[in-house]
């Protein structure tokens, strides 16, 4: 396939994916769940966290989670107790236990109380084009409270070259605003231009049989080259594309 054709056959499948009927099938379902803003940005975030594995079970353990907060993920934040810590103590999503959601749950509070709120730490750190730097940046803030070290895994910092795909997934719901139903677009602060895609085994294997991606491991080195042939084919949404990734690898087998 030549440049226009590729973009074509891409912006077809970003058409057949982009809809809320992919919703049904996709943790993007738990932050809309919600209405407040709040609520919206701690559900995709603690939904993002544990998105890896099977889906089904990402979606089940995501609910929990909820459950656990009495669906109401802001106000648990904020005003939780020691107790209503202990209550997390059961949960467990391969190797994210209880232990790791209490210190989520502490390091939410941290940001929410002391740094106005995620999407202030996130816009305060962008670069031109990039959200890299800005995630680094976040990371570091969230583990300012006392904390197991083996919780740090959890979050992953694309200046140690990690792709980071579920902090990008998170930032895609939360910025890109194309009234399609599927992306929130609550955070006004950070353009989608400068997002990238959230890499994965379904994106990154698509992407080599597409040629947009010659590195083999889906690491920050590949995310970088995945973002500059992205950008080429939109550079106002690149992301969109983590659709059509996405929707040829894991629905059609491609």
């Amino acid at each position: 396939m030549n440049f226009s054709e590729l973009k074509s056959f891409l912006d077809e499948k970003v058409e057949l994916y982009n809809n809320p009927n992919f919703i049904e099938s996709d943790p993007v379902q738990i932050p809309h769940l919600f209405s407040q803003k709040e609520d919206i940005e701690i559900a995709g975030f603690l939904s993002a966290t544990i998105a890896w594995g099977n889906r089904k079970m990402i979606i089940k353990n995501s609910h929990k989670m909820m459950d656990l907060m009495g669906n109401a993920p802001y106000d648990f934040v904020l005003s939780h107790s020691e107790n209503d810590l202990e209550r997390l103590e059961t949960f467990v999503h391969r190797t994210f236990n209880g232990g790791d959601f209490a210190t989520f749950i502490k390091g939410l509070q941290h940001i929410y109380k002391n740094h106005d709120g995620l999407e202030v730490i996130f816009s305060k750190h962008q670069e031109p084009g990039s959200m890299q730097k800005s995630i680094s940046e976040f990371k570091k803030v969230f583990f300012e409270i006392p904390h197991q070290y083996r919780t740090q895994k959890h979050i992953s910092d694309p200046l140690n070259n990690s792709a980071a795909k579920r902090i990008n997934m998170m930032l895609r719901w939360f910025c890109r605003q194309d009234n399609k139903g599927v992306d929130l677009g609550i955070w006004k602060s950070i353009s989608p231009s400068s997002l990238s895609c959230p890499l994965d085994v379904h994106s990154g294997n698509v992407a080599r049989k597409l040629g947009l991606l010659t590195r083999k491991q889906n690491d920050g080195k590949a995310l970088t080259e995945l973002d500059l042939k992205l950008r080429k084919l939109d550079p106002n949404d690149p992301v969109k594309y983590d659709f059509a990734l996405f929707g040829l690898g894991v629905f059609e087998g491609f």
